[in-house]
């Protein structure tokens, strides 16, 4: 049976079967629904489907991919409805589909089952059933057409769509990496732990080199410390005359005592030791390939997270047992100053889209029009306004930024307003940021506009930490979905090569390609962040850069 429709409603069996039904454009059920005797099967017999609506590509998808079937668009119920809570000021209630179906009906509301724990090396915690996928088919279509209708009241329907489209489109690219792992070689990580952290001691203990900072750290306060316990360090310092109050590195390195070296060196390898150390390598690391378990929008600004594994803190040493296979390159691109080029596109400020409407440097390019020739100053003033860093220096640099720039400043300034005022505070697109304790929960959403009645703020300093908060939320909320953008358009040019997306953090992706197919990737990376930019944001000069390098080794690529 060959599929005409543009959508489908697929919901998959425990049997291994699936359950479909045709959509019409509202969400409503086209027709009734099929009961096809395999899920993998029922996929291929429909190459004219546009896009698969289902209750969690996380449940879904992998199967699908285990049986070789390559899925191109899909709608996630269950992101939808957690963007849509989020948007209606209602972050944090439960967001499965069980959840919005119990909504539906006026039934009690079940709670959130809790997140499920990646099996390091294995793939069998993607196919566990999970709570509350036991929503009937008809409850999965009823929830997705007041979606439809949910997404209508949208503050800006059709960009709200988008962000729902770029989020599932992102758990489609999450199964893609999962799927093909990123390239490990277990041989050369052995290697650099064998040389930064020494030999291993029978039963468990610390390996050499750390045993002897361990050492050195204690000769140094005259008995013994143990450096792996911030608080015991801290009165260590206190006994020695010393007042800190953290053990960070900032900090230590403000102190004349002869404890500070090997404790900074201490805790450096300590975190390779217990983070990605020999244990983490046994666990991780199969047949070549590192697979951890990627979560679009795991934070809320949109930015992704790993379940177990820390793919997205791999240190910088460690880079050097990333290695492509035989006749293979990585494709390492990295996105040049995004959040300021992202917010050069949302305020619509002239001179700032104008700086970024080239791919070179943008720092130097804004010195050049506003900090006479420093580019460090300018750096430090795009920065701090992003990132609220207003205050000595800092503030001297903004007003410069502001009188050059102003709609770009005023843009976050009115972001951090809002904040500071307990406002809902959105996104480009639509992504909706948490609500501060105490705020109320019927002042008008977005960011307040000159007649927007202000709400009762938080109070001092918890009011101003918030407007830090949304100031960047804005911003670093739309760079994120620039990049869901970004990789649903680089996933679509790649589709007819042997090429594969391999890693991605924040503004940085590799794929792994055949040799004779790297300039080609790499066209297509800027090709697609191009595409992104004028999907996300419209026809705006703005471009958005990438830094490309094409390697054999990870750490090659800086």
């Amino acid at each position: 049976m060959t599929g005409n429709t543009a959508r489908w409603a697929l919901a998959p069996l425990e049997d291994g079967g699936a359950l479909l039904a045709p959509l019409a454009a509202d969400g409503r059920a086209a027709g009734p629904a099929v009961r096809e005797p395999d899920l993998a099967e029922a996929v291929r017999a429909r190459p004219g489907v546009a896009r698969w609506v289902w209750r969690s590509t996380a449940e879904t998808y992998p199967r699908l991919r285990a049986a070789g079937v390559r899925v191109e668009r899909c709608y996630d119920i269950e992101a939808a409805e957690q963007l849509l809570l989020g948007h209606e000021g209602r972050l944090g209630e439960p967001r499965s589909a069980a959840a919005a179906w119990a909504r539906l009906r006026r039934a009690p509301v079940p709670s959130d089952p809790p997140p499920r724990s990646a099996e390091p090396g294995s793939q069998s915690s993607l196919f566990e059933p999970r709570a509350g996928s036991d929503v009937p088919f008809e409850g999965l279509l009823a929830v997705y057409a007041e979606q439809q209708r949910r997404h209508d009241l949208a503050e800006h329907p059709g960009r709200m769509r988008l962000l729902t489209a770029a989020e599932s489109a992102g758990m489609l690219v999450a199964g893609d990496l999962h799927a093909a792992g990123l390239p490990w070689r277990a041989d050369l990580h052995r290697d650099v732990l064998d040389e930064l952290l020494g030999e291993r001691y029978a039963g468990g203990g610390e390996p050499r080199r750390l045993a002897e900072l361990a050492d050195a750290v204690s000769a140094a306060f005259g008995h013994r410390v143990r450096p792996d316990l911030p608080a015991e360090v801290v009165k260590a310092f206190a006994r020695a005359g010393v007042r800190i109050k953290s053990t960070r590195r900032w900090e230590l390195e403000k102190i004349d005592h002869p404890a500070v070296g090997p404790l900074i060196e201490y805790k450096k390898l300590y975190r390779i030791w217990t983070a990605n150390g020999w244990a983490w390598l046994q666990d991780w690391v199969r047949e070549g390939r590192f697979r951890p378990e990627y979560q679009p929008g795991g934070t809320v600004t949109g930015r992704w997270t790993t379940n177990g594994g820390g793919a997205l803190q791999i240190p910088r040493v460690l880079r050097r047992a990333v290695v492509a296979d035989d006749g293979w390159r990585l494709v390492v691109a990295d996105a040049a100053q995004m959040e300021p080029r992202v917010l050069a596109a949302i305020s619509r400020d002239p001179g700032l889209m104008e700086a970024s409407g080239h791919t070179g440097d943008l720092y130097t390019a804004l010195s050049d029009r506003g900090f006479a020739g420093d580019r460090s100053r300018a750096k430090i003033a795009l920065l701090g306004a992003i990132y609220g860093q207003t205050s000595g220096d800092g503030l001297k640099n903004l007003a410069a930024l502001r009188r050059r720039f102003p709609r770009a400043v005023a843009y976050v300034d009115d972001a951090a307003h809002a904040g500071e005022e307990g406002r809902l505070v959105r996104t480009w697109l639509g992504r909706t940021s948490p609500r501060p304790a105490g705020a109320p929960e019927d002042d008008e959403a977005g960011i307040p506009q000159d007649d927007a009645p202000a709400g009762p703020s938080p109070a001092g300093s918890t009011a101003r930490a918030w407007g830090r908060f949304t100031r960047n939320f804005v911003v670093q909320g739309s760079a994120a979905e620039w990049a869901l953008l970004m990789l649903a358009a680089l996933r679509g040019a790649l589709a007819g090569m042997r090429a594969e997306l391999v890693f991605f953090q924040h503004d940085e992706v590799i794929v792994h390609c055949p040799a004779e197919e790297a300039e080609a990737v790499a066209k297509a990376v800027q090709a697609a962040a191009d595409t992104a930019g004028t999907t996300a944001f419209g026809p705006t000069p703005v471009r958005f850069a990438f830094t490309t390098a094409v390697v054999e080794r990870y750490s090659d690529a800086k």
